[in-house]
């Protein structure tokens, strides 16, 4: 057998010749047991199974503030897909013609050739119209007090008028060539409500200028005309007939080719009304609907602050939740410590704990946000959407906040002496 030379002889006892122990390097033994990332996460859950209670309370102010950012965002983003799929169907090129003052301030009149002329216009390709039928009154039956009018406005209108502005019919029908001539009518989503008219009532009469009009057709709410929500409309020549209407278009509504939409708005006036231009007032619609989601973006932005106020108030809640778990825990953090954990073991712990606490109540706001978005939007008809990034900041908002409150907590911890902390038990 070959004897290594190199190697250091064992040490012996002087007396008995034995083998002494070989002692490890001081430095290794002192050197603490490493964590590992799954054993951080178990010790750092430990405050909150221990205090349930107090963990729900904490993580339910990060839970509102989470809940009301989304919410916020994913109504206003389902409310824009909304209208975007209206206008998507309806249209951005629709023009209407109404009059505008005089120089002395009175209402204008547009020319019984308005609609002609409109027609003959290079990149118009739809003209419609209605016609206020002035001083005329509806009523349910002739029984009904004559001051109680409900605001209900008669119109005489063009059968084309539905296919221009995009109205579709509730129930019943439309006039056509044969009923624009007889006393009959259709009536607006808000008219037929406030007269108490429904399916079933279809065939029933209204009085209009004291003359009997036979239902025949309610439309739904028009998106790009709601003042004929509160209409009721018959044929143009009854209206002359029956109802001594002066044949006068009070608006006139056109479709016009989208690449020549400006070039047409610009003249449009001028067209309808060659004599006094200055008297006609030109608009599109569809600016109206774009205006109102402005308004609520604008009600969105103060909403998000809100839900940011609520997250804040929620995140002080953690950091309150942390500095007193420290306090009370100091015999435990005494006893790690002893034990020969470390201050960077100590602060991780604490640090994940504060952290555990905030994605409860992050997570939970953001199912919350999402069931309630979901919700709202499909009650009203809506697609419901929730933008990624809204989820996505949500979530990186509660890291921020857990990582943040539970900081000094945690660094308070750490530098606990070890003996202090077992006295305080």
């Amino acid at each position: 057998m070959t004897v290594d030379e190199t190697a250091p002889p064992p040490n012996r006892d002087s007396a008995s010749g034995e083998a002494e122990p070989v002692v490890a390097d001081p430095d290794e033994a002192l050197t603490p047991a490493r964590l590992r990332p799954r054993d951080i996460v178990r010790v750092g859950a430990v405050g909150l199974r221990t205090r349930p209670l107090r963990a729900f309370l904490s993580a339910l102010g990060i839970a509102i503030g989470i809940a009301a950012m989304v919410c916020v965002v994913g109504i206003s983003s389902s409310s824009q897909a909304e209208l975007d799929r209206t206008l998507s169907a309806l249209g951005t090129n629709l023009l209407s013609v109404t009059p505008g003052s005089t120089l002395t301030g009175e209402t204008s009149e547009l020319p019984l050739e308005a609609e002609d002329m409109i027609a003959r216009m290079d990149g118009v390709q739809e003209v419609s119209a209605v016609g206020k039928v002035a001083d005329t009154q509806v009523y349910r039956s002739e029984k009904i007090d004559r001051n109680d009018t409900g605001g209900i406005t008669p119109y005489a209108a063009r059968l084309d008028l539905p296919d221009v502005l995009g109205a579709t019919m509730r129930d019943g029908t439309w006039l056509n060539a044969a009923t624009a001539k007889f006393p009959a009518t259709v009536l607006g989503s808000s008219a037929a409500e406030r007269l108490g008219i429904g399916e079933a009532d279809l065939g029933t009469q209204v009085v209009i200028g004291g003359q009997r009009f036979t239902v025949v057709g309610i439309l739904d709410p028009i998106a790009l005309a709601p003042d004929l929500d509160n209409a009721v409309m018959v044929g143009w020549p009854v209206a002359k007939a029956e109802l001594g209407f002066d044949g006068h278009a009070t608006e006139v509504h056109t479709r016009s080719d989208e690449s020549k939409l400006e070039a047409v708005r610009s003249i449009l006036g001028a067209t309808a009304n060659p004599q006094a231009p200055n008297e006609v007032e030109v608009s599109r619609p569809s600016d109206a609907l774009a205006a109102k989601q402005a308004t609520n973006q604008a009600f969105t932005s103060l909403l998000l602050g809100l839900g940011a106020v609520a997250l804040l108030v929620g995140g002080v809640g953690v950091a309150n939740t942390m500095v007193i778990s420290v306090l009370e825990r100091r015999p435990e953090i005494g006893l790690r410590r002893s034990l020969g954990a470390t201050r960077g073991q100590i602060r991780a712990q604490f640090i994940v704990e504060s952290l555990l606490l905030s994605l409860l109540g992050g997570v939970s706001g953001l199912i919350l946000g999402l069931g309630v978005t979901t919700g709202y939007a499909l009650s009203q008809g809506w697609p419901p959407i929730v933008p990624s990034w809204a989820s996505g900041l949500g979530l990186a908002a509660t890291v921020l906040i857990g990582a943040v409150a539970g900081l000094y907590p945690a660094v308070r911890a750490s530098r606990l002496p070890p003996t202090e902390a077992l006295a305080a038990h």
